[in-house]
């Protein structure tokens, strides 16, 4: 499936060849058929068959919250796999993909703005992403503020303070600073003052108890927020909606063997929704299902993003 959106705003940033012709992977991984990802290790002295999987999902205020949506699922997974199945409550995107550049983990959901540093530097393999029944996929970045900020459009931030998530986030950094300085001028450090949340529920939490004058999110997880009461549309207010993103990307580790990697894509694909804590949470997005994607077509807007910031993937 192909992300289809124009890049509008950020077509002026855009570089004149392919978004993936500078995309390269760290040295410890090759890609001979060209589809940006690892190669799966042909050596069998290379590859991994672990007795116990470890599955992380992209950071989040509360995991535990995420241990129990992600439960049915992973038990699935381990009836398709033949294997145990441990949920790994991760508390940041670097420590994600550290975490699987080291061999601690196997399977995992990494947000947007991350999968390209995924990829390149932890040999990871996207195959998947969770879609709404009719196959459309992505969410918005937004920019919010509170009611009686004082800030009613973008410009209004200047000499204010505004708080993004993490770095290597596409809503809660990427994009919006393309998109800042794009269409408004507008830089971190010499129009505003940025912060840094560590998460969209925290950037969230904070503007709607008015800690932060304004934040960029991902406006899926602001619709899961509002409507699990955690906070209220009333204490919201969005100045700024860009175009549709894709969401997290979901996928294996390089070196599991072929049979394995096959194993936990059917369960993905396989998983019925119907009922599921999964549903239940994610469905507040209108997602039911996962779809197959890959990262060479779905995830060049997120490469240009990254082209246009001037992002190096470097991995030590």
């Amino acid at each position: 499936m192909k992300l289809t959106t124009a890049l509008t705003s950020l077509a002026a940033l855009a570089i004149a060849f392919p978004a993936y012709a500078d995309f390269q992977l760290s040295d410890r991984y090759t890609d001979t058929d060209g589809d940006l990802i690892a190669d799966i290790p042909t050596d069998a002295s290379n590859l991994i068959d672990p007795d116990t999987l470890i599955f992380a999902y992209t950071p989040v205020e509360d995991p535990a919250v995420y241990a129990e949506v992600w439960q049915g699922f992973l038990d699935h997974m381990a009836e398709k796999t033949g294997k145990k199945i441990q949920f790994f409550p991760v508390q940041s995107n670097a420590a994600q993909i550290e975490a699987m550049r080291a061999g601690r983990l196997h399977v995992a959901g990494f947000n947007t703005g991350s999968n390209p540093l995924a990829v390149a530097c932890a040999g990871f393999r996207p195959f998947a992403m969770m879609a709404a029944e009719d196959g459309s996929f992505g969410y918005e970045m937004e920019i919010i503020t509170y009611p009686g900020s004082g800030i009613a459009k973008v410009e209004d931030i200047k000499g204010k303070s505004m708080a993004f998530t993490a770095e290597t986030s596409n809503s809660g950094f990427k994009a919006p600073s393309a998109i800042l300085k794009a269409e408004f001028g507008m830089e971190a450090g010499t129009d505003f003052e940025p912060a840094f949340s560590g998460a969209h529920d925290n950037s969230i939490l904070g503007v709607a108890n008015k800690d932060y004058p304004a934040a960029a999110i991902a406006n899926s997880v602001k619709g899961r927020m509002i409507d699990r009461e955690v906070v209220t549309e009333d204490q919201l207010v969005t100045i700024y909606k860009s175009q549709t993103f894709p969401t997290t990307g979901y996928g294996t580790v390089y070196n599991l063997t072929p049979d394995l990697q096959d194993k936990i894509q059917d369960a993905f694909f396989s998983f019925d929704w119907e009922g599921s804590a999964l549903a239940e949470e994610f469905g507040r997005n209108g997602e039911n299902q996962f779809i197959e994607i890959t990262f060479k077509d779905d995830w060049s807007v997120i490469r240009t993003i990254d082209d246009a910031n001037g992002v190096v993937y470097e991995c030590n």
